[in-house]
């Protein structure tokens, strides 16, 4: 008792009354310290020895011999698409935003700066940036250092997640640096531009999209199987691989940006199109890809119509948060149907599958010899390079949905979670003397497809990144 009261008073002569149960004192204290230092360190290797031109790729061999994106790299490439460069720079400003140390900033500037000079002529990005001005895979750069394809891509979260680096580091350097607050405002334009009247956004662009009619999703009236397959489907409107998720979360990071109607505006118009977008009965979620005439088409030639387990469980996480940003209950009313038809859709094992025949519901998979493919409902002989299952979802988007019809507000929260003591702990078990997390390769399909020998040790900017914002998140989380 006299202990606590003798603590009350020193808090009160310092200017402040603190809980004995603060994490300035005791245990909590040294784990700070701890997590501060080991902070630093992790990011100072990953900057000063891994970063190239300040950006990143997916994955390091153990001596930084060999680096990995989407294949082999370079050198003088740095991957956008995610778990790539935008993906750490954003655990940099995680660990600014906690921490307040300029270290961090001055790194996730140097990674969007990369980004910059990777910008297109069109506005967007490609999924990687080459700073060699011989190579086969430079494009055509905005600042003139390239001479290839003008193919800004929203797929895989490409363009958007460079963009929302972009986005954050520019406020938090109060919109002064000129060259990255102009890369923004000609990528978020771009963006726009993207649009088509109905909302819909297409996977690859080159400039501003063609008007084409606001229509329901329906069926094709042909024999899909064998009709119908569009050479450019990348012009047509897009789903695949959450690319309206990463749009939604771009165009509501603009807005909280720079308070401009016209991000909200394009929001509410891809919240619209998702609308329309849903499958009528017997299939009431949603395809990867569909034709101007909103029915589902093919893709790559292993990727046929359908409706998608993974995808309509992405749009509906996305169509919630729409409705939390506009505060529009009217983007939750295809959702009770939706997840019937999931539940009802999941597979033996719990999961869903990433296809499903148009009418029949039957899970839809593919075979492949040499480079042929072919359609079967046998899912024994699956190519690996592929996700056709996914992690159902159901239970977690039906309680979130609950929550929203309940009265919730529909507001999106700001109060950050402080992760477990037990985890922090886990993750500085994990770091070697200088300041490096490694994983260990056991044969399972990487991101990328990268290949190394089973049992090989390599730095991943996934964990690399993940393990920096939880640690940014217990630093900067209240208890």
């Amino acid at each position: 008792m006299n202990g606590t009261r003798h603590f009350y008073v020193v808090a009160i002569i310092l200017g402040s009354v603190i809980s004995p149960g603060s994490n300035l004192f005791g245990q909590d204290a040294a784990l700070r310290t701890e997590v501060l230092t080991t902070l630093r360190d992790a990011a100072s290797f990953y900057r000063q020895r891994v970063a190239s031109h300040g950006g990143y790729v997916y994955f390091y061999s153990h001596d930084l011999s060999r680096r990995w994106g989407e294949g082999v790299a370079t050198a003088d490439q740095i991957w956008v698409q995610p778990p790539g460069t935008p993906t750490v720079g954003m655990a940099y400003l995680k660990a600014y935003q906690a921490t307040g140390e300029r270290i961090y900033l001055e790194a996730a500037t140097a990674a969007a700066e990369a980004l910059v000079y990777g910008q297109l002529a069109s506005g967007g990005w490609t999924n990687l940036v080459d700073f060699d001005p011989r190579s086969r895979r430079v494009a055509k750069y905005r600042n003139g250092r390239g001479g290839g394809k003008n193919n800004s891509s929203f797929d895989d979260g490409q363009s958007q997640s460079a963009l929302r680096l972009l986005i954050n580091v520019d406020q938090a350097l109060d919109f002064k640096q000129n060259s990255i607050h102009e890369a923004v405002q000609i990528g978020l334009e771009a963006v726009l531009g993207a649009q088509f009247p109905n909302g819909a956004f297409p996977q690859v662009w080159t400039g501003p999209v063609v008007a084409q009619p606001a229509l329901k999703a329906n069926y094709p009236g042909y024999d899909w199987r064998t009709e119908g397959r569009i050479k450019n489907y990348w012009d047509m409107y897009t789903l695949n691989d959450n690319v309206t998720g990463y749009i939604a979360e771009t165009l509501i990071d603009a807005h909280r940006t720079y308070g401009e109607e016209k991000y909200l505006a394009a929001l509410r118009r891809l919240g619209d199109f998702l609308v329309l977008a849903q499958m009528p009965e017997p299939q009431p979620g949603w395809a990867q890809q569909y034709n101007y005439a909103m029915q589902p088409i093919w893709a790559r030639k292993f990727e046929p119509p359908g409706v998608s387990g993974d995808e309509s469980q992405e749009v509906l996480e996305t169509l919630m948060r729409i409705a939390r940003v506009t505060a529009d209950r009217k983007y939750l009313a295809p959702i009770p149907t939706a997840l019937a038809w999931l539940k009802r859709s999941r597979l033996p094992d719990g999961q869903v599958a990433r296809y499903y025949e148009l009418k029949s519901n039957r899970p839809l998979y593919m075979t492949r010899r040499s480079d042929k493919y072919a359609l079967t409902y046998d899912d024994s002989d699956l190519p690996k390079h592929y996700g056709w299952k996914t992690e159902a979802r159901i239970a977690d988007i039906e309680k979130q949905h609950q929550a929203l019809i309940a009265g919730a507000q529909l507001t999106v929260s700001t109060v950050a979670v402080r992760p477990s003591r037990r985890e922090v702990r886990q993750i500085l078990a994990t770091i070697d003397d200088r300041g490096r997390w490694f994983k260990t390769y056991n044969g399972e399909r990487l991101v990328g497809q990268a290949k190394m020998p089973v049992g090989a040790k390599y730095l991943s900017s996934e964990l690399f990144s993940r393990n920096l914002a939880i640690l940014s998140a217990f630093v900067g989380a209240p208890d």
